[in-house]
Parts: structure tokens; C-alpha cells; sequence
């Protein structure tokens, strides 16, 4: 991590830049935030380890309303919903000074207290420059070890790979995690019969809390103001009103991101109730696919997604009918 801090602080000091986007400590050692620097003295909390998951890409809308360039550090798959936001015109590629940095799987720490592991106090073995091949957890009970790949976030299992789509200079080594299919989730869902998808995706919607952490997170969602967020609708509300609003506001917001979701798997990470969410929009990419060719959203920032696009061989409306 020093080559990273040392450069993005260089770039900083002799005016390339104006401001640097990475992550800060939080206020656990596995908690890092996402953060603006400003100054050199002020990147001496900057930080970059395997809990590192937040995809940075949204928070430069916010800053291409200030002067000057933003360096941002992006992961591979980060770059993917870059790419998407400079296609739709949300943030501005010269604005930006894009540093690719390694990444090795991100981890989730819900992973370690699901195995049993209580009253963690630190975790070594995530630094960015590490093997990353076992975590050693301090806890009030005394030391334990958990293998790095079973801590890891589901997305990474199924990563899209360790190239970067888009970057100005590289910094750390990459690894290939992905040991699982895409669609194997979406998969088991399809076999499923009509009363038993509904049952599972009741149970699951049933958790929200709509606290809006997936839709503030998603660099999908990128509008100034949303619909849900309209007093008209009587939907501002952050709790649930009834069952009907709960289901409504993730059936709209995955058909409002089909087609430019880049499966960056931000919504399911940040959710505090663990819901599946990247499954709705993991379905449509799949649909996406099978309708009307291999397509993956932000893999560059000039192609038409094939729901804004047009030709001769697109599925008629009617195939979806006939499908299972």
C-alpha cells in the first residue's frame, strides 16, 4: 500500500491533481470508509486492504461539480461502472485521473461471525501487498484463523476479472478469484415454481428496512431526484408502509437499472438486512443476454446497451412470452 499512498500524495503535491477519492479508516480496523483527501498531510489515513469493497465510482459525481481533477482509486470491477457513468454523461473522464489498484477479492466480515467467530478486536492478513491466503483474528476469546477465500464477498466469486477497463497508471498486482458461475443463483431461482419464487422473494423483500443504503450506493442510480423520494407518491418515507411499497420500490429500481447494471454487487454489500438484491438485477442481465447477445454493461464508455439500441435481429416482444 505505501507505493499507492506515496504516488497518489505526489500527484497530489505537484498539482496533477486537486483531490484524491480512496478509503479512510473507519471507526473498526475492518470498517474502512470512503473518503476525499485534500491535502498530502491528510492522506496519512488513507488506507487500502481486502475490507476495501466500496465500489468509488459514484461518489465523482459529487465531485465533478468541484474545480480541478479527482484521482480516484478503482478496482477492476470498479472500472466497469465507471466507464457506465461517463457513457451516461454523469461524471467527465477529464476531470479524472484514474489509478488501477490491485485486488486480491474483498472480504466481508459477516463471513468470519457466521462461522462462529464473536468479539473480534483486529484482523491481519488483508493488507493489499499480502499473499492473502489466511486471515489471523484477534477476538476477546483468544486468536483464530479463517481462510481469505471464505471471508470473501459473493461478487468476487464470480468476478468478471483482473483486467482494468480504464486507467491512467496501474499500482499492486490483481489475483483471479472468480471459483463460482454468475448465474448459478439466478439459475435455481428460474427452476423454482411460480408460488415458490414468490414465497422466497416475499421472505426476502419482508427484511427491508428501506433505509435506501442500495439505492444511495448504486452508481446505476444516479438521478438527482427519485421517484421515492416524491411527497406526491406518499413514498419519502423510510419504513415500510405496506407489503405493496416494499416490493415496488426493488422491482422498479432493478427494471430502472436493466441494461446498465454493471453487477458490481454494491447493493447486496451495503445492505443491512443481507438482502439478495443483486439477484433482480443479475436476472436481467441474464435475460439481457440470452434476448439479445452477450453484452456487459461499462465494459466501455461508447457501445449502446441493447435496450437503447436497435437492429433487425432484437427479440420480439412476444419471445418473452414464450419463454419459461
Amino acid at each position: 500500500m505505501q507505493e499507492l499512498v506515496t504516488r497518489v500524495k505526489e500527484l497530489l503535491e505537484n498539482g496533477t491533481v486537486s483531490r484524491v477519492l480512496g478509503w479512510k479508516a473507519g471507526d473498526l480496523s475492518y470498517n474502512p470508509e470512503p473518503a476525499f483527501f485534500e491535502t498530502a498531510a491528510s492522506l496519512d489515513a488513507f488506507v487500502y486492504d481486502g475490507f476495501c469493497g466500496a465500489n468509488l465510482s459514484k461518489y465523482l459525481i459529487e465531485a465533478m461539480k468541484k474545480e480541478g481533477k479527482t484521482l480516484v482509486c478503482l478496482k477492476p470491477c470498479d472500472t466497469y461502472s465507471f466507464n457506465q457513468l461517463v457513457k451516461e454523461h454523469r461524471i467527465d473522464r477529464d476531470k479524472t485521473y484514474v489509478i488501477g489498484v490491485g485486488c486480491k477479492g474483498k472480504l466481508n466480515v459477516e463471513k468470519l461471525r457466521e462461522s462462529g467467530i464473536k468479539g473480534i478486536q483486529s484482523i491481519s492478513g488483508a493488507e493489499a501487498d499480502g499473499d492473502c491466503e489466511t486471515l489471523t483474528i484477534q477476538t476477546v476469546y483468544g486468536e483464530k484463523t479463517f481462510a481469505y477465500r471464505d471471508a470473501m464477498l459473493e461478487r468476487c466469486h464470480v468476478c468478471k476479472g483482473k483486467e482494468h477497463m480504464v486507467y491512467d497508471e496501474l499500482i499492486g498486482e490483481s489475483k483471479d478469484t472468480a471459483d463460482a458461475d454468475r448465474f448459478t443463483e439466478v439459475d435455481l431461482i428460474e427452476k423454482m415454481s411460480p408460488e415458490e419464487k414468490f414465497a422466497f422473494f416475499q421472505r426476502e423483500l419482508s427484511k427491508c428496512i428501506r433505509c435506501n443504503a442500495c439505492r444511495n450506493v448504486c452508481p446505476a442510480c444516479s438521478c438527482r431526484k427519485c421517484v421515492f423520494d416524491s411527497n406526491k407518491f406518499d413514498s419519502a418515507q423510510k419504513a415500510n408502509a405496506d407489503s405493496f411499497e416494499e416490493k415496488m420500490f426493488h422491482i422498479i429500481r432493478a427494471f430502472h437499472v436493466a441494461g446498465r447494471c454493471t453487477d458490481c454487487g454494491e447493493c447486496s454489500r451495503v445492505c443491512p438486512q443481507g438482502i439478495p438484491l443483486h439477484l433482480f438485477n443479475r436476472k436481467f442481465i441474464k435475460d439481457i443476454n440470452s434476448l439479445y447477445g452477450e453484452y456487459q454493461a461499462g465494459a466501455d464508455a461508447e457501445s449502446l446497451a441493447p435496450l437503447t439500441d436497435f437492429t433487425f435481429e432484437d427479440a420480439e416482444p412476444s419471445v418473452v412470452a414464450e419463454r419459461e
